[in-house]
């Protein structure tokens, strides 16, 4: 299947942000960066900064470990009491309009979604194609699809006995405003997610981390109240079904490393730089 400008586009701002990351200790030069994706410095540096609104330079001071651990400090003691002071202008905002989440009834939850309509669809995103699906209740998957044909066919395999339908509805079209600066035109977005009552717990957790905010598995643990389960709660992270809307990307280590990813960790460290663009635009 031939691949979408988009496609393209977030192909080559992945592999020179991948060669930032594995280069991070020599601080790359931009000339070295474009080279390392066959490009002009003049071109490229135009490209990154179209996609990231900032130059390769910048981007590059976001995914320093030192940026990470000031976030990490700054937000430490109040990270989920503060979210309206921090990040994007709006962010408190935002945050309310994810509060509503309601988790799968347990005979959706054992019978695989028997008489549930899933309406599915795949979208443009800074970061590359989304799938993203929705139940009459809320939005129930939104996931990375670097592979159209892969992805649906794991959405079937989550919910093996529902009905579904190729249809992008108002509920989908309302979730993806995430990815624009305006958020004006963003309704109450629910979410209708099948989970374990702690999984519930962590991931209603991380939508009060605010954009551009960073926070570790351990602070995560110590919220939900149950400080010494760290990997459980890695674990749960991991298994967060809906993509960027619920910001498992801002959970890192406590040492300022960005770690592991469900779709990537390329792709964690751009949305990580993206967000943090954004943050400091926000504060000028």
């Amino acid at each position: 299947m031939k691949k979408t400008q988009n496609e393209v586009d977030y192909a080559r701002i992945a592999e020179a942000i991948e060669f930032i990351r594995n280069n991070r200790k020599e601080q790359p030069r931009l000339e070295a960066v474009a080279e390392a994706v066959n490009m002009s410095p003049f071109h490229f540096q135009r490209m990154f900064k179209e996609w990231a609104g900032i130059t390769p330079k910048q981007f590059l001071q976001y995914l320093n470990v030192e940026y990470a651990k000031h976030i990490l400090q700054e937000m430490h003691a109040s990270l989920f009491d503060t979210a309206e002071a921090v990040g994007l202008s709006g962010t408190g905002r935002l945050h309310d309009l994810f509060i509503s989440i309601e988790g799968m009834t347990p005979g959706e939850y054992k019978n695989g979604g028997e008489n549930l309509r899933i309406n599915y669809s795949f979208a443009a995103t800074p970061f590359g194609d989304m799938l993203i699906a929705s139940t009459a209740k809320g939005i129930c998957i939104m996931e990375f699809a670097d592979d159209h044909a892969e992805s649906f066919r794991s959405l079937q395999s989550k919910f093996p006995r529902a009905q579904f339908c190729q249809k992008c509805d108002e509920m989908q079209q309302n979730a993806l405003f995430i990815f624009r600066q305006d958020w004006s035109k963003l309704d109450s977005i629910k979410l209708h997610l099948k989970g374990t009552e702690f999984q519930m717990k962590v991931w209603e957790a991380l939508l009060k981390i605010p954009v551009g905010g960073m926070t570790t598995y351990s602070d995560i643990a110590a919220r939900i109240e149950n400080p010494r389960a760290c990997r459980a709660v890695g674990t749960a992270v991991g298994d967060n079904p809906v993509a960027f809307l619920i910001p498992c990307h801002r959970v890192i280590r406590a040492t300022g490393e960005i770690g592991n990813y469900h779709w990537g960790a390329t792709r964690k460290a751009a949305i990580i730089g993206w967000e943090a663009a954004r943050r400091e635009q926000s504060h000028e």
